[in-house]
């Protein structure tokens, strides 16, 4: 009887001892978000290579007992990495290196629409203060509709830090989402007219000016917004490596290796941020809602503008490439591509679009430096 004791009390410590014992409703309902993440990052090929590390980091957020975050060890490392603002600069120096800034150069008019794209930010920034999120809370999450991930984390990360996990989910799940969401606003805001117009050949670009764009944009910007400097320096750092053409080592690093090792990071970080107790929320909810709100404002906006420079122009500009400006590189541009070529199957907007669309980069970046600003975040 004494071995039989003491083997059900070594059985009962061990299930006590169990994530098992204090696993909750809260924890399944979030493991099986993370399964249907899964699903639509391998089965549907959403933003796989982002979808698939985010999915897997809330499957794990939702382990009870394994102290992830409190002990010392890589997970505390990644977490880190993130609350200090370490992996998104990482990221925006891989996302330099892999830009062509040329399109924006050649036709320095398509600025503006990338500028326009960002009007969804400020009115999901509008929406969420008027559901009673506070102003740095609002301002995190207004600026999803910016479709650009890892300005939507560091932002969350500065100013919104209990909302990073839904933030950053909604962020990379309607970039992922582009080809579905903006072709119905883009057909519906335009005529058939328009989605055929048909543009010029784009100059060519020198490469003095390839030099001078990255560092001339480094020291204005970040002069003029400080908080976003980390951000906007790293991503020009990285498009100077592209371009100088002596530094082809570093470009290949940043935009590959690097690149692909700060995305698993900031990727399975993020993810990590999904616990049961801070996902799941009527703020969550909301958050999502909000975000489909700017994304589909900036989407908006951005077309709108394009009619009116296409009126502007005398028919020059086809309004589509005002959709690229959300900054969902290269994603959104070929999407504008896409429409256009139906209209019109001689149409090819691909480069042309381009130009909102690392506009739209930049843009997002300067709203939230604005916001941080405004709000007085460092």
């Amino acid at each position: 009887m004494d071995i039989l004791s003491a083997f059900l009390t070594s059985i009962q410590s061990v299930w006590l001892d169990s994530g098992f014992a204090s696993f909750t409703l809260g924890n399944f309902i979030m493991i099986l978000v993370g399964l249907l993440l899964l699903y639509m990052a391998i089965g549907k090929e959403f933003e796989p290579l982002l979808l698939t590390p985010i999915a897997f980091g809330c499957i794990m957020a939702n382990f009870p007992c394994t102290g992830f975050l409190e002990e010392p060890g890589v997970m505390q490392v990644i977490h880190y990495g993130i609350q200090y603002e370490i992996f998104p600069p990482l990221i925006f120096l891989g996302v330099g290196a892999m830009t062509d800034f040329g399109p924006l150069i050649a036709n320095p008019n398509t600025l503006f629409l990338g500028a326009a794209a960002q009007f969804g930010v400020f009115i999901s920034l509008a929406g969420a203060m008027a559901l009673g999120f506070t102003a740095q809370e609002a301002s995190a999450i207004g600026i999803i509709g910016g479709a650009d991930g890892p300005t939507a984390i560091y932002m969350a990360s500065k100013m919104a830090p209990n909302l990073l996990g839904a933030i950053a989910v909604a962020a990379y799940s309607y970039m992922s989402l582009v080809p579905l969401i903006q072709p119905p606003i883009m057909k519906l805001m335009t005529s058939k007219e328009e989605r055929a117009v048909k543009m010029e050949q784009l100059r060519n670009v020198t490469k003095f000016e390839r030099l001078v764009f990255p560092v001339s944009s480094a020291i204005i910007i970040s002069l003029l917004l400080p908080p976003v400097a980390a951000l906007i320096s790293m991503l020009m750092l990285g498009n100077l490596f592209r371009e100088s053409g002596v530094t082809d080592r570093l470009s290949d690093t940043s935009q590959n290796a690097l690149c692909n090792i700060v995305t698993i990071f900031l990727a399975t970080g993020t993810g990590m941020t999904m616990s049961a107790e801070h996902f799941l929320t009527v703020q969550t909810i909301e958050i999502i809602l909000l975000g489909l709100l700017a994304f589909a404002g900036g989407t908006a906006a951005g077309v709108l503008l394009g009619k009116v420079m296409c009126r502007l122009s005398g028919g020059k500009i086809n309004p589509l490439i005002g959709s690229a400006g959300v900054s969902a590189v290269p994603m959104a541009a070929r999407v504008s591509q896409m429409v256009g070529q139906k209209a019109n199957p001689s149409n090819f907007l691909l480069m042309h679009a381009m130009g909102p669309n690392v506009a739209g980069v930049i843009g997002t970046a300067v709203a939230a430096g604005t916001m941080m600003a405004m709000l007085g975040a460092k």
